[in-house]
């Protein structure tokens, strides 16, 4: 598994997914399969079998989180150049097919939230971006066509 690159607020909301998985929902899911299990015959008993599922599922992500947590890498984004997109960078570019800025802020895959304007390094787009330099232009081959776009400003995220 990669890396994982998280700010200080994108660990802490790793860290209360874990826990509320940990903490809340799984005791619940225990408890329902003890409930399913003490109905008797279960070799014809539904409940058990979809607690016994349910059981698993949140059992796997817990063990996907708790990998992830061993491999964060904290990201100080003071420490985040403004000379060259990278991640953490808050980029403003031109689309030069439709005159357009547009607005993208490069993030981990975990904290990538396209409503919010927060890509994944790992997308095409930002993959485009990287290392560039303000005035820099890039064409980005993405599924729906080809982007042109030209970087109008490089910014330090901040809040995240």
């Amino acid at each position: 598994m990669d890396l994982v690159y998280l700010t200080h607020e994108g660990l802490k909301k790793l860290q209360a997914d874990l826990n509320r998985l940990v903490n809340e929902l799984r005791p619940h899911a225990a408890q329902a399969l003890a409930d399913a299990r003490a109905k008797g015959d279960l070799s014809e008993n539904a409940e058990y079998d979809a607690a016994r599922e349910a059981l698993a599922a949140l059992d796997r992500q817990i063990s996907e989180l708790q990998a992830k947590m061993s491999k964060v890498q904290l990201l100080d984004e003071n420490a985040i150049s403004r000379d060259e997109v990278r991640i953490l960078s808050d980029v403003t570019v031109l689309n030069l097919k439709t005159n357009q800025n547009m607005r993208f802020i490069l993030v981990d895959p975990l904290q990538a939230d396209p409503r919010k304007s927060l890509i994944s390094v790992k997308s095409p787009i930002a993959q485009g971006l990287l290392g560039k330099r303000r005035g820099d232009e890039v064409t980005i081959s993405i599924p729906s066509g080809e982007l042109q776009l030209r970087i109008v400003n490089i910014e330090r995220a901040q809040g995240l």
